[in-house]
């Protein structure tokens, strides 16, 4: 099957449940229980806004939760407008349709559908989805081999017979799916009456699509009971957080030009930076800020000037990798700061635009960005005009022992 590679992903976030298994409780339903002193919802959209896929997130509430979400949600991350809210319906089927439906015209090609009470979903499972995805799958779902012994009890509450576990394997989300595909079979099984699905890739094999598993996470549990919120607040509270700080520096020739690129900013000037690629001081530099928090080396290791297909490539290409590599090993980049030293051009004027480029980049939010310059005082080779340097550092919080 021929592969799929120009990939748009949008998100749906089930968040419409009550919860009654986890008792209630001053917060309200399990979805803004605090776990880590943060509700577990702004967890779950941490995640997601801060995924460079994700080109628009819904999440679909109960109506009477209007108030508990808008302060759940003034704890996460910003979401640059990629942000819907919906009201879900009496199942959480009915939820999920809803949250397709608002996604329905916005140029999705696919999408992830995943439980607002699964906060801790490991990057390297968005990964292989994606992978997946483009290697034709239309339906994709993270499951884990059942490692226990099974048994299935008569209506005494005795033991009948002993399951075998051969090939079994316990569901997760996010569930993933061609989003044409998915959403005509959620609006075909809502026509029939059907409203006994317990999960949305059992609407996809009802309706003959072909499910791919991949590999789930140990970690990737739903909170459903009030001990598992418990053990879920241990998880984020004890310890030490696992913060890494990684340092960049590069340094380009200037020569005869019309202008050089800056954060992925091409800016008018008699002169232009010599490099394979694009040149582009600062976002070399913050690649390997980033690579350094990871020990994965640095941008010549994973991008040789000796080959020949990096020749004049832009370079948010490399960022993006040690993006999506920092994510694939656990981490959650927090802050990205890039300090340029030139002469000229003045970075004054496109220093919100440079910032905007390294948010998008990186799928983080403007306010965890930063570009600062300063000129060499005419001094050195910098002062002569003769190269712009640029130092750069990079934040990341690491989960688990992956890294």
């Amino acid at each position: 099957m021929q592969a799929e590679h120009a990939l748009s992903c949008g998100v749906v976030i089930v968040a419409a449940g009550r919860g009654e298994r986890a008792g209630s409780h001053a917060d309200g339903p399990k979805q803004y229980r605090r776990i880590g002193g943060r509700p577990v919802i702004a967890h779950t959209l941490d995640l997601f806004i801060g995924w460079p896929e994700a080109r628009h997130i819904v999440v679909v509430i109960h109506p009477d939760d209007e108030a508990l979400f808008a302060a759940a949600r003034a704890e996460a991350l910003s979401a640059d407008g990629r942000l819907t809210v919906v009201h879900g319906g009496a199942t959480r089927q009915q939820s999920v349709l809803a949250g397709l439906e608002a996604l329905s015209g916005k140029e999705i090609s696919h999408v992830l559908i995943q439980d607002a009470v699964r906060p801790f979903v490991e990057p390297a499972i968005l990964e292989r989805t994606l992978t997946a995805f483009q290697h034709g799958a239309r339906a994709v779902l993270p499951a884990v081999a059942v490692a226990d012994t099974l048994k299935r009890a008569d209506a005494n509450g005795n033991v009948a017979e002993t399951v075998s576990r051969s090939g079994l394997f316990a569901a997760q989300t996010p569930q993933s799916f061609h989003f044409e595909t998915i959403l005509e079979a959620h609006r075909r099984a809502a026509a029939s009456g059907r409203t006994d699905f317990t999960d949305d890739a059992s609407i996809a094999e009802w309706a003959g699509v072909r499910v791919h598993l991949v590999e789930g996470g140990a970690g990737n549990v739903k909170l459903t009971l009030q001990k598992d919120i418990a053990m879920a607040d241990q998880r984020l509270s004890h310890g030490l957080p696992d913060v890494r700080t990684g340092n960049g520096y590069d340094v380009h020739q200037l020569g005869p030009g019309d202008g050089v690129t800056l954060c992925g900013l091409l800016i008018p000037h008699d002169q232009a930076l010599s490099g394979h690629s694009d040149a582009d001081v600062a976002l070399h530099a913050l690649t390997d800020a980033l690579l350094a928090t990871c020990g994965a080396g640095d941008i010549g290791d994973h991008f040789p000037p000796s080959d020949p297909q990096w020749k004049g490539a832009a370079s948010r290409i490399f960022l993006e990798h040690a993006a999506n590599l920092v994510r694939a090993r656990g981490g959650t980049i927090m802050n990205a700061d890039v300090s340029l030293i030139a002469e000229a051009p003045k970075v004054g004027p496109h220093r919100e635009a440079m910032r905007r480029n390294l948010a998008e980049f990186l799928g983080i939010s403007l306010d965890r960005c930063s570009v600062k310059a300063t000129t060499n005082e005419k001094i050195g080779f910098v002062g002569r005009r003769e190269g712009i340097a640029a130092i750069a550092t990079a934040t990341v919080v690491y989960r688990g022992a992956d890294a």
